[in-house]
């Protein structure tokens, strides 16, 4: 490859730290957990003094209100059909007692909002859970992980106050300081070894949920970063700015997985104006659309930047320039990972031929590289 290429990209750098693995019987990733990860035992979490209930925190955690509120006029037929008594509570019925058992019995009924939300409940029912159990674990010497978004779930949120803080402090420790030199560690076996097989500069596409390990491995390697403007890695934060880019870095305004610069700017109207006044620097009322000076307002942000690559989807560059736009920004988006049928079928609506005689496009184009030093 490095006869034609200069660079490449690494999608999602993180699976060479760690994967997300999610069991055979599950539908939802939420029920997934961090391999390789170092488990929480049940002698830790004694030790904090939460106690240890394999079946309070490690089962799906039903009542009769929970069951209301999921299924509404529902619940009772879930309960006679789903359910069943069990001492000291209520237990999913053996052939519903997991996602994958769940798809297959609606996969055979017929197709309708009750029975889709029937479904749904039970997946959510099933995810009810504070702790998922390691695989490899040993009969009597429990292990595990916590499940990801715990506090989100109810089960959490029936706990006695007196458990939630430490059961929360164990949460925090374990995915975000806890694992990060084992990590380090998973991850230094395999990068540099790629490294050395090639002379090609490499970006890291280190977006999600990235453990603090990350920024120093890559960095050490000389591994490039990924900046996008409206994914910003800092807790909180709406935007990042091209501007505090790291010298080591590629900075995008919007990748092939998201909708292009103007798509964005009329799907939220609320943060559009906020990145109007905020990064922009503008005051007043942000346009409805994506006028074309705004277009260029942005990518300039991105040339100016002091990262090492600015770089930029065809479909953000045209979208500066009245005449070369698309009409319509929903037909300039290439991928939507969330559907299956939307994918890759992006053309360019210019020739080759057009787009050289473009003269003003090409002009102000050529002016902001030069002028910025790319």
């Amino acid at each position: 490859m490095s006869l034609y290429f200069d660079a490449f990209r690494i999608d999602h750098i993180l699976g060479f730290f760690r994967i997300w693995s999610i069991p055979l019987d599950a539908v939802e990733g939420i029920l997934g957990q961090f391999v390789p990860a170092i488990p929480v035992t049940e002698e830790e979490l004694r030790a904090a003094g939460v106690g240890f209930d394999f079946n309070r925190l490690c089962k799906p955690f039903i009542n009769e209100q929970i069951l209301l509120d999921t299924f509404g006029d529902a619940a009772n037929w879930v309960a006679e059909n789903c359910l069943q008594a069990v001492k000291g509570g209520i237990d999913l019925r053996p052939e519903f007692d997991t996602q994958r058992k769940v798809e297959q019995y609606f996969l055979a009924q017929k197709p309708d909002d009750r029975t889709d939300r029937i479904r749904n409940g039970l997946f959510s029912l099933i995810s009810n859970v504070v702790l998922l159990t390691d695989a490899q674990a040993e009969p009597g010497h429990w292990k595990g992980a916590f499940r990801f978004s715990m506090e989100k779930t109810t089960s959490y949120q029936y706990l006695p106050e007196a458990v939630k803080g430490p059961l929360q402090a164990m949460y925090v420790d374990y995915f975000y300081r806890r694992q990060d030199d084992f990590w380090r560690e998973q991850a230094m076996e395999k990068l540099p070894a790629l490294k050395r097989s090639t002379n090609m500069l490499i970006c890291g596409e280190d977006l999600g949920m990235v453990p603090h390990c990350v920024p120093d491995v890559m960095n050490g390697l000389g591994i490039l970063s990924l900046e996008i403007q409206r994914m910003p890695k800092a807790s909180g934060a709406a935007f990042f700015h091209p501007k505090d880019a790291p010298y080591r870095s590629v900075v995008t305004p919007s990748t092939h997985d998201m909708s292009t610069l103007r798509g964005w700017w009329e799907e939220n109207r609320k943060l559009s104006q906020r990145f109007f006044n905020e990064i922009l620097g503008c005051h007043g009322t942000a346009p409805y659309f994506c006028e074309p000076w705004v277009n260029r307002a942005i990518i300039l942000q991105h040339f100016q930047s002091p990262a090492m690559w600015s770089i930029f989807q065809l479909q953000d560059l045209l979208g500066s320039d009245e005449k070369l736009r698309r009409e319509n920004p929903n037909d300039e988006r290439i991928n939507i990972p969330a559907v299956a049928k939307h994918y890759w079928r992006y053309r360019m609506h210019l020739s080759l031929e057009a787009l050289q005689a473009a003269e003003k496009f090409n002009a102000d184009l050529g002016r902001m590289v030069t002028e910025t030093g790319r």
